[in-house]
Formats: C-alpha cells, structure tokens, sequence
C-alpha cells in the first residue's frame, strides 16, 4: 500500500513548478484559477519571485497548496494514479490542507482563501524578532525534552514545535528562551541550526494565530475525505469532518508529530511514501526514519512520466 506526503512550509523556491506549468494547461489553469482567487498574481511570484515576497508567510503556504495541487491533479488527468492504492494522506502543516484538497475534503478556492489567512494570523501572532526556530541535530526526544525542562520558568518559552524525523527535531519559541537552549546544547555538543523563518511556528506563541482561525475554519463546508487522513496533532487516521476542523485550528500551535505520522503508517501496510510537492523535505525525512520502505518524490514532468508504471502496480 502507498501514502501520498505533501510538503509544508521549507519546501518553496522561486520558479518551482515552472516545468509543469509550461508545459500543461490544466496547470496553467490551476495557477490563473488561484491568481482570481487570492485577488492578486501568486502566479508571478511562484514563477519569477522575487525570493522576499515568496519567501512571506501568508504567501508561501498558498503557494505550496497550488504546486502540490497541480501535481496531483496533473498526474490524476494522465489517468497515472490509481486511488485504490493508497490508503493515508498525509500533509506537513500546511500540508495537510493539500492533503485536504486532494482528498475532496475541502475545496482547493476554500482551502486557498484559508491558507492565505493563515499566514497571515501567524505572521501577525508574533513581533518580527521576537521569535526563533532551531532544528536539533542527532538527538533523541527525551535527551531534548529534559534540557528544556530544566530551563523551565515564568518567562521560558521554547516548545518542540516539530518532531520531524530520527535525529532531527525543532524547536520553537521566544527568541531569549530559544538561544539559551542553544548555550546548553552547545555544551553537551548538540549540533543545531538556525531556521530562517519570520515568525516561531507550532509553539503556544501561535494561540492567538489559532483563535483567528477558529471562525474562518469552523464557517468553511468539509466532507469527509475519500482517503484517510493522518493528522499532524494525533500522528493517526481522521476522516470525521468536525474532528479534522478540530485538528486544525489546534495544529497552529501543536506539536507537528511527523516522525510518529510516518511510524503509524508503516504499522497499518504503508510500504511506499510518496512525495507530492515542491522540494524532496519529506522524502529525505522518511528515509531518515523507516530503512525498509521505497520513497518517491513528484515534481517534474520526467518524474511523472516514469512514475507511470508504479502508479498502475
């Protein structure tokens, strides 16, 4: 059985999807379709930049939806995807609206409209400065867990905002809070990097980004997705509409729990990952943590051409 993985927030760059774009009209249409939707050019940016204005939050996560979309709905016209196949969507973050989308769950203008929101709730939850993300290199959970709580107080806010990965974790929070961990780390000699990200992600700094959204997404229709859902906040199958509303507006300020996404899928029959999106971030993080498992990425038009004959096993 396979899973479909859409890609989150990390995997965007000026002119992806240009490919596909120039070549097929059902992308075009997708790509102008947005562009009416969103009230201004996406499509220019995605394609021409400059880096800055994609690289804006409210930006970046519509963009993502519109490549990751593309392809899918590309790949279904060339009548290469068989559905019976797959057995979990699963999207990072942003994500998981892909996801969403691609499962007939929610509607790609509503989903759109949403994501533009959302960015923009999260950009807005946290003064520019004040925040900082780290990615923790080759560490476990529990070794990370027991550093911040040592430096638990009043003023301490640093929270793993994402458990990505076998030996890759992030973390999110007040900029003071966060480069304490740093020091720490540094003296136990954990690796960590310095995420360029204008607002810290998937921490309780992101609640009121989460209480913005709570109307938007709670006045938006969802059915219950013809693929079942993994959801970043329970790491398990949703298809119950209210829940995945639920899920949601929690995941804001959640941890994203993709490393026990990815586990609980390969425990229910999941032997082939499927990347469908900008990037190869998801790809690289399944090989990271499951040894024993065939991983694909989709973003090109050779990559759909000689996918065709996996798609149709």
């Amino acid at each position: 059985m396979k899973a479909l993985l859409f890609p989150g927030q990390g995997s965007q760059s000026v002119g992806m999807g240009r490919e596909i774009f120039e070549k097929h009209d059902l992308v075009k249409k997708i790509f102008y379709e947005a562009d009416k939707i969103l009230g201004f050019k996406i499509s220019k940016v995605i394609l021409e930049g400059p880096p800055e204005e994609l690289n804006k939050t409210q930006i970046t996560q519509p963009a993502i939806l519109i490549i990751s979309y593309s392809i899918f709905k590309l790949i279904e016209s060339l009548g290469n995807f068989d559905l019976k196949n797959c057995k979990f969507f699963c999207g990072h973050s942003l994500g998981e609206y892909s996801a969403l989308v691609c499962s007939n769950s929610i509607k790609f203008s509503e989903a759109l409209f949403l994501l533009n929101e959302r960015g923009k709730a999260m950009q807005e939850a946290v003064k520019i400065g004040e925040g900082k993300m780290i990615a923790v290199l080759g560490c476990e959970l529990a070794r990370i867990n027991k550093i911040l709580d040592d430096n638990k107080d009043s003023n301490f806010i640093c929270e793993i905002a994402n458990d990505n990965s076998t030996g890759q974790i992030i973390l999110s929070g007040l900029k003071k809070s966060v480069e304490k961990i740093q020091e720490d780390l540094k003296k136990e000699k954990i690796k960590n990097i310095v995420l360029p990200v204008s607002a810290p992600f998937h921490c309780s700094l992101m609640k009121p980004a989460s209480e913005k959204m709570s109307t938007k997404i709670s006045s938006v229709n969802f059915i219950r997705p013809n693929i079942e859902i993994i959801s970043n906040v329970t790491a398990s199958a949703e298809n119950e509409p209210t829940k995945i509303k639920s899920l949601l507006i929690k995941q804001i300020y959640s941890l994203v729990r993709w490393r026990e996404s990815m586990l609980f899928m390969a425990n229910n029959g999941i032997k082939e990952f499927i990347e469908i999106g900008p990037g190869k971030v998801l790809s690289g993080l399944v090989k990271r943590t499951l040894k024993n498992h065939t991983v694909l990425n989709i973003n090109t038009n050779e990559d759909i051409e000689s996918i065709n004959d996996k798609f149709k096993k």
